[in-house]
């Protein structure tokens, strides 16, 4: 049982097996918390590990990493000193630099994606572009969480996940529902109000005119 994935138990030094069985950590162990990237790596190729996660909704959280005290002091001395030179610090800026660019790339091509959705008419053309403006500042920050920065669809879907989700949030009183607590029925909810903002979409879509009092003008002049 040297490399397993667990939940975290009843107590501190227990985790949970897959099967529900209670295990107790080895002694001379500790738990590595989730956050250095780089040192959790080494530590699951070192040799003995547990990993600690735990579903909340349809979401899965790392909690850590079990691993023996000795096997994490080392490596993480070992990643010190490499972090100490200059080649590392270059190396850093580099990827900083990298990493700067794509997403930079990415928040272009996704408000075009948006936009592309959006299709408005063009006496509409400016209320579009703050609209895909603020729909992506929503969306594309790195570690948002939002369903931009999902690999698993194309980003067309992602672009109408986004605009879906930020119309529901602003301008159909979605925050403040009580829904019950049965299954499926926020989900059903959701798709009502999707439909709902679609109608409202098509109505920029066909160039009507609309007046202030439109959720999707109070919005955008309100937030």
């Amino acid at each position: 049982m040297s490399h397993l994935i667990v939940a975290p138990g009843p107590t501190l030094n227990t985790v949970r097996a897959a099967d529900g069985t209670v295990l107790t950590v080895p002694a001379g162990w500790v738990l590595l918390p989730p956050g250095d990237a780089a040192l959790t790596r080494r530590v699951k190729l070192a040799g003995e590990h547990w990993v600690v996660q735990e579903k909340q909704g349809r979401r899965l959280f790392s909690r850590g990493v079990w691993a023996p005290a000795a096997t994490i002091d080392r490596i993480r001395v070992e990643l010190a000193a490499e972090r100490s030179t200059a080649g590392f610090a270059k190396r850093q800026e580099s990827d900083a630099r990298r990493r700067e660019q794509a997403q930079a790339e990415y928040v272009e091509d996704f408000t075009a994606a948006v936009l592309s959705f959006l299709a408005f008419h063009p006496r509409h053309a400016e209320l579009a572009r703050q609209l895909a403006r603020r729909v992506t500042d929503h969306a594309t920050p790195v570690g948002s969480g939002t369903v931009a920065r999902t690999k698993r669809i194309p980003i067309e879907r992602r672009a109408e996940a986004a605009v879906i989700a930020w119309l529901r949030h602003q301008t159909t009183g979605y925050e403040g529902m009580t829904i019950p607590r049965v299954k499926g029925q926020r989900r059903e909810v959701r798709r009502k109000l999707a439909q709902r903002s679609n109608e409202l979409l098509h109505r920029y879509r066909q160039g009507v005119p609309v007046t202030d009092d439109c959720p999707l003008q109070q919005a955008l002049s309100g937030s």
